[in-house]
């Protein structure tokens, strides 16, 4: 009974959040008792709310100055905690009145035992695959001991049993007296605990999933603050190399630039680190109740730490709602200051530096004359070109060619799969696929030939599908391949329109027609439809999920560059008539750099926008 009492004393000494034993335990407004660290991170979940909500009552404390330590301490939980750590533990194995002072604990067998009990029952064959844990290591906190479960009504009798009704364990008798009403669906403990567990092993992966989906976001909005850096660093740059060329008197007219430069790209500093900001202390959100919630070592058993549990995990369920980031915002931010740049005066009589200038644009030769056959973008942020003459070309966002590949091969397609293997549609409707280093694979596919159809290109979804697209007078289709090669899987038909070029957009394809700019479903049916009679269109899916549409009118040699919905209405002209110099043949690509800048490519030239 004394025994019983102890394990009753020891379980209330538990707090209902991390289901240890008390540390520094603080009392809330309600009288509920928690660790000072659990009201700690309880507390910084709510940001900068002074008020803490109580897991059990779900009554709030007001915390003045978000200051847990200032909270009232349970005295007498301490006291009580100190002298049950103080307390020898004796051999519940002897049978006499003087039992001598336990030495080890047997966590299968739920007994503190002294030297002579623990040698016997070491030399029993079935107890030599116990866990034994010794007095020292529990007493100095290093391992913690099991506890079993005993009804405080029936202090002889395990709580086998769970109430999903009542949320609460149960020993067989209350389970007989108090709980076969209508309603109450009682199982077995351990049929619970397995259950809880599970259900917690799936929050946390989630909260992980959804943790690692704000930490791109983060990553992203660096990587565009980095370019912001970069451009301010240039345009200083340009600016002292003016101003060293210059004379003393330009001191002014030089501090008077470096302040608009800084006054053009801080503002964007201080808007991406906001987001940033936002981010981060989402993912601390996530961070701190995922942990607080999956205690993998313990099972919440009474009613105070199953309430507290379960508000808990309603908590984190309503953090995994908030929607995933949207790019959209860092991009367009990073946009204003990308586009500036320094103008620097030359040839003029008046003596100046230069002026800051926004809306940057590079205009690079392709290394050779009207071969541009496509364009995608690489999955380290870089921009590809196939040439119908051979190879694929390598652009950074600067416009720097950083390499070129696969020379003798004539390309009509380019794509690249999850796992770095490229994949290439070459002039005979041939697919092959290459490792990083361009070693070929052998991978074989059964793709229609040069004489069946001579026109086709090549795009490749999310999930690794390869969509090759034929059109010409007699042969009008899509066929789906999968990168294990063979046959095509399936076929999608498209009727009415001949498809010049194709990309894959989440659930949807997106075809462009000389003039018309279609989203189509995976089975081919056209959902919706942009025409713009008379000029050349050409599309990209952008960093924000929405769809980018560039205008060209060749004969002018005249481009316009749009953003649309995925439903293909307008939301903004981000180039407006742009000049290019014209070429011998109107075929055109459009795609985005994942660092926001925006690549228009001729049959002759490289246009890169900021």
């Amino acid at each position: 009974m004394a025994e019983a009492l102890k394990n009753v004393i020891a379980h209330s000494l538990e707090c209902p959040v991390c289901l240890d034993t008390f540390t520094d335990p603080k009392i809330l407004s309600c009288s509920h008792t928690y660790c000072k660290a659990c009201l700690d991170n309880l507390l910084e979940c709510h940001g900068s709310d002074q008020m803490l909500r109580c897991p059990v009552c779900r009554a709030e404390t007001q915390i003045p100055n978000q200051e847990v330590s200032k909270l009232p301490a349970s005295l007498a939980l301490k006291s009580l905690i100190e002298d049950m750590n103080n307390q020898h533990k004796f051999c519940m194995n002897c049978k006499s009145d003087d039992k001598p002072q336990a030495v080890v604990y047997c966590q299968d067998c739920g007994k503190y035992l002294c030297i002579t009990c623990h040698n016997a029952h070491s030399l029993w064959q079935d107890f030599i695959s116990h866990e034994v844990l010794a007095m020292s290591e529990i007493e100095s906190g290093k391992v913690s001991v099991r506890r079993y479960r005993k009804c405080k009504k029936h202090p002889k009798e395990d709580e086998e049993c769970f109430c999903s009704e009542c949320r609460r364990f149960a020993c067989f008798r209350c389970v007989v007296m108090e709980h076969t009403k209508e309603g109450h669906q009682v199982i077995e403990a351990a049929v619970y605990e397995s259950s809880h567990m599970k259900s917690i092993e799936d929050l946390k992966s989630k909260a992980d999933n959804k943790r690692s989906c704000f930490q791109k976001y983060v990553d992203f909005i660096d990587e565009q603050k980095e370019h912001v850096s970069k451009v301010q660093k240039q345009c200083t740059d340009d600016i002292n190399k003016a101003f060293e060329e210059s004379v003393r008197q330009l001191t002014k007219k030089k501090e008077i630039l470096i302040g608009e430069v800084k006054g053009r790209t801080e503002g964007v500093q201080k808007e991406l680190n906001e987001m940033k900001k936002s981010a981060e202390e989402h993912i601390t959100h996530l961070t701190i109740i995922a942990d607080v919630v999956t205690n993998k070592t313990k099972v919440p058993s009474d009613m105070d730490a199953l309430a507290a549990h379960d508000t808990l995990c309603q908590d984190l369920q309503e953090a995994l709602k908030q929607e995933d980031p949207d790019y959209k915002q860092p991009m367009q931010s990073s946009k204003k200051g990308k586009s500036v740049s320094f103008k620097r005066n030359v040839g003029m009589d008046e003596i100046a530096l230069g002026t800051i200038v926004n809306g940057v644009v590079k205009n690079i030769a392709l290394p050779t004359k009207n071969s541009m056959s496509t364009m995608v973008s690489t999955p380290d942020g870089r921009m590809a070109v196939g040439c119908s003459t051979g190879g694929v070309e390598i652009f950074s966002a600067d416009g720097e060619l950083q390499q070129t590949f696969l020379k003798r091969v004539k390309i009509r397609g380019v794509g690249f799969l999850s796992n770095d293997r490229y994949v290439i549609l070459d002039d005979f409707n041939n697919i092959t696929l290459y490792t990083l280093e361009y070693t070929k694979l052998n991978v074989k596919f059964k793709t229609l030939s040069h004489d069946e159809c001579e026109f086709a290109d090549l795009t490749v979804d999310s999930n690794d599908q390869i969509y090759v697209r034929y059109s010409n007078w007699k042969v009008q289709k899509i066929q789906v391949f999968s990168p294990a090669g063979g046959k095509a899987i399936r076929e999608i038909p498209y009727d009415g329109f001949i498809p010049g070029q194709i990309t894959s957009n989440n659930d949807h394809l997106i075809t462009a027609s000389w003039d018309t700019i279609r989203l189509i479903d995976k089975q081919g049916v056209v959902k919706y439809e942009l025409a713009k009679l008379g000029d050349n269109l050409s599309h990209a899916v952008s960093q924000g999920n929405t769809i980018l549409i560039a205008t060209v009118k060749h004969d002018a040699a005249l481009v316009s560059i749009d953003e649309y919905t995925n439903e293909l209405k307008h939301v903004q002209s981000i180039v407006i008539d742009y000049d290019i110099e014209k070429p011998e043949r109107g075929w055109y690509y459009l795609q985005q750099y994942r660092s926001g800048e925006i690549a228009l490519c001729t049959p002759d030239r490289l246009y890169i926008f900021h």
